[in-house]
């Protein structure tokens, strides 16, 4: 009697929580659900008094007149090289960096961690002026370059992948030292291959963060039509003549994909790489 009581429980738990799963799953489907079907909507049948999920007719057209509104293929292959280059800066500096803080000894180590580790706690629009101010100096105003660099050295990634080497055994590096690898051999041969997990989670992270960035490229991009990046494009279908709903929409599926596609790519490795690092709560 009591197995089966115990039994019966364990069912009545799973029903519950499969089903609190399936409502938050709905919830934060509805805003994708609700995009996807105003992007396939007429213009005038967006907003009407009784809310329909599709309207008389589904326009796939919408997403063609969205990428000839603006130059919006101009602006997916800007985000896209900024993104990609962006990304393999922040893995490269920051595998490096938290390489550096996890395994090597140095005087000030861990004062000097500590220091860079509070850096996250500065918003990042405080920085804008000074950074603004650095950019012109250099001449990177209007440039891929001051849309790159000026984000790509920060302490997430050193503090991730630190948190994710602390956890490798330093019996595999003395292995190899005695194999004859030095600090460079170990970093490439043993830690790297073994930060796969972690550097997945990186990756979509700073991906992710360079394709919505918005207030950095609004500032410092003067040639939108050249260097414009999606944010920004969608941004110009709101105007004084009202906002071209259906279009955006339509635009911001679109521009949705690339994060999406990566995320599947990355999916065992991001679900090891979040427990590993220990991003994904107990």
């Amino acid at each position: 009697m009591t197995s089966d009581a115990n039994s019966t429980t364990r069912k009545v738990r799973s029903g519950i929580s499969h089903t609190l799963l399936i409502i938050i799953a709905i919830v934060f489907l509805g805003p994708l659900l609700y995009a996807v079907s105003t992007s396939l909507k007429p213009a005038d049948e967006v907003f009407t008094p009784t809310p329909h999920l599709f309207g008389s007719e589904i326009r796939w057209q919408n997403y063609a007149d969205a990428f000839s509104f603006a130059p919006f293929g101009r602006y997916f292959l800007n985000s896209l090289f900024i993104s990609v280059v962006g990304t393999l800066v922040v893995l490269a500096a920051s595998s490096l960096s938290a390489y550096a803080f996890a395994r090597l000894r140095f005087w000030g180590r861990d004062q000097l961690f500590v220091v860079f580790l509070g850096t996250l706690m500065v918003p990042q629009e405080v920085l804008i002026v000074p950074m603004y101010w650095l950019m012109q100096t250099l001449g990177w105003v209007d440039s891929y370059w001051a849309l790159i660099f000026p984000w790509a050295f920060t302490a997430f990634g050193t503090f991730l992948l630190r948190q994710f080497f602390l956890t490798v055994p330093a019996e595999l590096e003395e292995a190899a030292r005695v194999d004859g690898c030095g600090p460079f051999g170990s970093f490439f041969r043993i830690m790297l291959p073994l930060a796969r997990p972690a550097l997945a989670v990186l990756t979509v992270f700073t991906f992710i963060s360079f394709w919505g960035s918005f207030l950095w490229p609004l500032i410092i991009t003067n040639s939108v039509e050249s260097k414009g990046t999606v944010p920004l494009g969608l941004a110009q279908f709101i105007g004084q003549q009202g906002t071209q709903w259906n279009l955006m929409m339509a635009a911001s599926v679109l521009a949705m994909l690339p994060t999406v596609l990566l995320v599947i790519l990355l999916q065992k490795h991001l679900v090891r790489g979040l427990l590993v690092t220990g991003l994904g709560g107990r």
